[in-house]
Parts: structure tokens; C-alpha cells; sequence
């Protein structure tokens, strides 16, 4: 079975085009994404997220469910919690948090829908 090579992209997470992540207020943090469906936009459904040294993010409330795996770095979130390589995480829909990385991390991510902007 054969399909025109327009129905497939290839990207490899190392070596793809990064965008970066430009929030509702125009600010820009320096975090990136990788996202192959350009139906969707930028930061939602499937994507490779990038957060370089140092970041925060802002404190979000999810609109549906987040799932995401750290590939990448270290990740500690809100609560304390820190996430390494290989842990995978779920948040339900309305969970409110943020994240900080010392050293930066690459994540898998799958987000329903935008995040909102919320305070811990």
C-alpha cells in the first residue's frame, strides 16, 4: 500500500526546527517547540517541548488532560516533585502547577487543549 509522501513528515527531535513558544501577552521565555501537525496550534496535541537552563514556567491551569515524558534533563515541579529521564506523567484536566529546570529538558508532550493562565 502506497500514500503520497505529502501524508508523512519525518522529523528527528535532535536535528528538527525548533519555534518558540510565544505566550497570549507576546512574552517569549525561551522555551521551544517541535510540532508536526500544523493543523493544530503550537503547544497543543503531540509536541517535543524544550526548556532551556534555568526556566520557570508561568503557573497554568489545564484545559484537558497533559501527559508528558521527560526524554531530556530534569524537571521539578511545584509541588517538589522532581522528574528525570524516563518518567512519564499524567495531569487531569483543571490540575494547576508550574515547572523550573535547572540544567534544561527535552519532553514529549500531548496537551488537549490551551493551557490557562493561573497563580500557585
Amino acid at each position: 500500500m502506497s500514500f503520497p509522501p505529502s501524508e508523512r513528515r519525518i522529523v528527528n527531535i535532535h536535528e528538527g526546527e525548533y519555534k518558540s513558544f510565544v505566550y497570549d501577552d507576546g512574552e517569549a521565555m525561551g522555551d521551544t517547540i517541535l510540532q508536526l501537525d500544523e493543523d493544530k496550534p503550537l503547544g497543543e496535541g503531540f509536541h517535543v517541548y524544550r526548556m532551556p537552563a534555568g526556566m520557570t514556567t508561568r503557573a497554568h491551569k489545564h484545559n484537558g488532560h497533559e501527559q508528558f515524558l521527560i526524554l531530556e534533563g530534569e524537571l521539578i515541579e511545584s509541588d517538589g516533585t522532581v522528574l528525570k529521564p524516563g518518567d512519564m506523567v499524567f495531569y487531569r484536566d483543571g490540575t494547576v502547577h508550574n515547572s523550573y529546570t535547572p540544567n534544561g529538558c527535552l519532553l514529549a508532550v500531548h496537551i488537549v487543549g490551551p493551557e490557562i493562565a493561573a497563580e500557585i
